[in-house]
């Protein structure tokens, strides 16, 4: 298929934006540790100390950077080409804290990672051609058609039932409700940045759509899903183990992203059928690929900062539905948790 420029440049600005996030978790890792030998207090119990690290805020002002990028990256390719790439940064900062900070990665995490780039690069090759886009108000007949509009009214139903009736319940027993939360909100949030970055992308080129009010409702939008992605992820991360968060948000997040890019922007329009299952199977793969490189960090972890916590051996199946018991990982060996919900927009 052809490859447009449009979608080649939402394709390099995807990786540079794994590249920048990833790098930006082992730099703002080294960051801590340089912080807890000066102060004798870690991040992980309550330390404030690496706020004055310099090499903590490259760290961050390198993550900005990526996620800068990646919101771009939305303004020039559909989001079933941009999200899915959002996995290569768990290769680029599994690879480095390899070779960097000595944390061993296992044999299927190798193979975790040739799984993320095959299939993305199978992503890449079938993705879909994005119509042109030349108002916001564009954007907006495509945001009030009656079928997205029925996605929208599902997803906020939805989210009302998990907040309201399950999360006082079960909230803190099944990690499937605070990531569902976040995942449905985070669909929501994509679709939002895509429409406000694209605004912006044609204001820059002299098509002003600050004008236009459109524009600041998907603003407010981003705002309102974000908070509630950022407030939901942290008591899921507060709540369960890290390496199962982060691949059952990321398969949640990801599978409804690309559901509600299909309805709204219309992105498998014009595809043939075999370029559709291609897309497919390449998700599929990048998908299993992501939680085959989290889970094997259950089982192969690295001494470095382990601290007292010691490996967590139960089952997958069994840790879906534990609670406050589990044993968890060093908080310093995992992602803020604005890093990880900004990583899946």
């Amino acid at each position: 298929m052809d490859f447009s420029t449009d979608n080649l440049t939402g394709v390099v600005l995807a990786l540079l934006s794994s590249g920048f996030i990833g790098g930006s978790f082992i730099i703002k890792k080294k960051g801590l540790r340089r912080a807890a030998v000066v102060s004798g207090v870690r991040a992980g119990v309550g330390g404030y100390a690496y706020l004055l690290e310099p090499l903590w805020w490259v760290g961050m002002i390198t993550m900005i950077v990526g996620e800068v990028a990646n919101f771009v990256a939305y303004a020039f390719a559909p989001a079933v080409l941009v999200t899915p790439l959002g996995a290569l940064s768990i290769i680029v900062s599994a690879v480095l804290a390899h070779f960097i900070l000595k944390e061993k990665l296992h044999k299927l995490g190798i193979l975790g990672c040739v799984m993320c780039i095959v299939g993305s690069v199978i992503i890449v090759v079938h993705a879909p051609q994005e119509s042109p886009i030349t108002s916001v108000q564009q954007i907006w007949i495509m945001a009030t058609q009656p079928a997205f509009l029925l996605y929208v009214g599902s997803v906020i139903v939805l989210v009302f039932i998990l907040v309201f009736h399950f999360s006082p319940r079960c909230g803190h027993t099944n990690v499937l409700v605070y990531t569902g939360i976040c995942s449905l909100m985070g669909s929501l949030s994509v679709m939002s940045v895509k429409a406000l970055g694209t605004s912006l992308k044609l204001t820059f080129e002299g098509k002003n759509q600050l004008i236009y009010p459109e524009t600041w409702f998907f603003m407010l939008v981003v705002a309102t899903c974000v908070i509630t992605q950022m407030n939901y992820l942290n008591k899921a991360l507060d709540t369960f183990n890290t390496a199962i968060v982060s691949p059952i948000y990321y398969v949640m997040f990801t599978t409804l992203t690309i559901l509600a890019s299909v309805i709204m922007f219309k992105d498998w329009d014009g595809q043939n059928g075999g370029d559709i299952i291609s897309e497919i199977c390449g998700f599929i793969v990048v998908l299993s690929g992501t939680i085959l490189l989290h889970t094997t960090k259950d089982f192969e972890r690295s001494p470095s900062f382990r601290g007292n916590y010691a490996p967590v051996s139960s089952s997958l199946s069994t840790r879906l539905c534990s609670g406050n018991g589990d044993s968890k990982y060093d908080e310093e060996n995992a992602p803020p948790a604005e890093e990880v919900c900004m990583r899946r927009q």
